[in-house]
């Protein structure tokens, strides 16, 4: 196996590899930039959404340009929240030619849920936590200090969260990938859940606003998620076992 890994690597010289991560890249960033600038067309409609149903009757823009900067930030926010798969896709055209068959059979089906998990944690933040981190904060106003809230750091909040919350529930991804791969044990992992916990509720501190109702709603979520994914890892190891023991068999 080494020997394979390192003729697929002499196939390429160094100026080779740049050369790939160069246009990998310029793709990349292309069809961000192309699917921002349709998007940016629809960011009115985007930002009214976005402002639906929030606990304060009105957000307001307190200088000429910030406005206009909320939108144009909403459009390549959306949009590469619109080309992830396409990111996802190109980052593994780039790293699979390096890659064992082995490791290849392992990344590969994890494509798609990681996919799906960055949505479905940024789609927890906006519909679930952010409400609920709002309505506490908005609660410390009182009948001479209503608020009133810029449009830019609201927009920041909401982007910061939804951005968060999309990259810490791709948890299982990597616990399941790395125990495919051999890296890591689930027993191990099971062992150390108090550090485990422990850390997930430091994560949970330093990505959210300095209240105990937003840390819980991301500390509660990524502990479920890490429980499950090491029950699951739990049966990827023993058929990666089952595997590795009927591998000499059959050469």
């Amino acid at each position: 196996m080494p020997v394979e890994k390192e003729e697929k690597l002499e196939e390429m010289g160094f100026f080779d590899h740049l050369e790939d991560l160069r246009s990998t890249i310029i793709s990349l960033l292309g069809v961000w930039f192309a699917v921002s600038v349709v998007l940016s067309f629809l960011s009115g409609y985007i930002l009214d959404f976005l402002l639906a149903g929030i606990p304060v009757e009105s957000l307001y823009f307190h200088a000429p340009l910030e406005a206009f900067m909320v939108r144009l930030k909403l459009s390549f926010i959306a949009g590469f929240l619109v080309t992830f798969p396409y990111l996802l896709f190109r980052v593994w055209a780039f790293i699979s030619p390096g890659l064992f068959s082995r490791e290849k059979r392992v990344i590969l089906p994890l494509i798609i849920p990681a996919t799906v998990l960055f949505y479905a944690g940024a789609a927890f933040a906006y519909w679930i936590m952010i409400p609920v981190v709002l309505k506490f904060l908005m609660a410390f106003g009182t009948e001479k200090l209503s608020p009133l809230i810029s449009v830019e750091r609201y927009f920041e909040f909401v982007a910061r969260l939804c951005v968060a919350f999309g990259l810490v529930f791709q948890l299982p991804i990597v616990i399941v990938s790395l125990t495919a791969l051999g890296v890591i044990s689930p027993s191990a992992l099971l062992r150390q859940w108090r550090w485990v916990i422990l850390l997930i509720f430091i994560v949970a501190a330093v990505m959210t606003p300095p209240d105990p109702a937003s840390q819980l709603i991301m500390a509660i979520p990524l502990v479920v998620l890490f429980l499950v994914s090491a029950t699951l890892s739990i049966f990827i190891e023993r058929k990666r076992k089952r595997g590795d023991k009927a591998a000499p068999a059959v050469s």
